[in-house]
């Protein structure tokens, strides 16, 4: 039987270019790295290029794809402006069946793009312009767009002082009276060193799963080994699941830890969105109620798959 999960992030719509070197050169762009851009460097970015794809993107976004991808029951709320991203973005959403439950409205900032310029490489450089999409407040969502839900799950991506850090606890807060589980990922190690104290009193007092990478959650405990760290976190009674890349997986849970092999791979074309559906296959397990081992299984699985093509989709 398939649960509900309602993802909630940055909507922001993945536009895919090819281009040579030179492009790069020209631009003044770094390879491989990701750059936040202001919309006119984004509007003039966009009518040098040839779009081979548009598809709606951002990190809860790519999970709930993924849940998508298994036949299983996502929503996600992003916040997108009545554009023409903002309906590309919609639409995206539809054709792979994510429930979209956000009523947009017409917005003085545009819906968030990025630029994702692919070298004959493989490599990929992204240019960001955020737009409307870090503006999501607890306004944008309903006590009726969580209740009906099993879990949430949060990006930490999205936290920030102000009207993020709001919407973050008032979802928060309408999860837990509505008996809803909460589930977050660490999104970035840099995300993690800016909001250390916050994300840890998150983990501390609210969230029931914590999903991050190996160099995430020793930043979050502050330890320099991931023994250290398991060590730590064992205190808590919550869920935690730790990617390792090649090294594989885990999971803590009721003072036990769980390991998993990785899943090995000929060849690995672009690392974009490995992190996102190791969570998918993970959560989607879990709803099921699965044994940890096997949800650790799936998100090794998931991820394996996307890692050996372009872009953070399956489809």
């Amino acid at each position: 039987m398939n649960k509900k999960i309602l993802g909630i992030g940055n909507a922001i719509i993945d536009v895919l270019a090819k281009v040579e070197d030179a492009f790069l050169i020209k631009n003044n762009l770094i390879k491989g790295s990701m750059k936040l851009i202001e919309q006119s460097e984004f509007e003039d970015l966009k009518k040098n290029i040839k779009i081979e794809k548009v598809v709606a993107g951002g990190s809860v976004a790519n999970s709930m794809a993924g849940i998508a991808h298994l036949n299983g029951k996502p929503s996600f709320i992003g916040k997108i402006n009545c554009d023409k991203f903002g309906d590309m973005y919609k639409k995206s959403l539809k054709d792979i069946n994510i429930n979209f439950p956000y009523v947009e409205r017409n917005e003085t900032l545009s819906t968030g793009a990025s630029i994702i310029l692919i070298t004959p490489d493989s490599e990929r450089t992204m240019c960001t312009y955020l737009g409307i999409s870090s503006h999501l407040s607890a306004d944008d969502i309903s006590e009726n767009n969580i209740l009906d839900h099993e879990l949430i799950f949060l990006e930490g991506y999205l936290w920030d002082k102000g009207i993020s850090e709001k919407m973050f606890k008032h979802s928060i807060h309408v999860a837990k009276k509505n008996k809803v589980k909460i589930a977050m990922s660490l999104s970035d190690i840099f995300c993690v060193t800016r909001h250390k104290q916050d994300f840890y009193n998150l983990f501390k007092n609210d969230l029931d799963i914590l999903i991050g990478n190996e160099n995430e959650i020793n930043e979050l405990t502050g330890k320099n080994n991931l023994l250290d760290s398991i060590n730590q976190l064992k205190e808590f009674n919550k869920l935690i699941v730790i990617t390792r890349s090649d090294k594989g997986s885990l999971a803590i849970q009721n003072n036990e830890v769980t390991n998993c092999e990785s899943v090995r791979v000929e060849k690995v074309l672009d690392l974009t969105g490995a992190g996102d559906l190791f969570a998918a296959g993970f959560l989607k397990e879990y709803l099921e109620k699965s044994e940890i081992k096997k949800c650790l299984r799936s998100g090794s699985i998931l991820a394996s798959k996307v890692i050996q093509k372009i872009g953070a989709r399956l489809e």
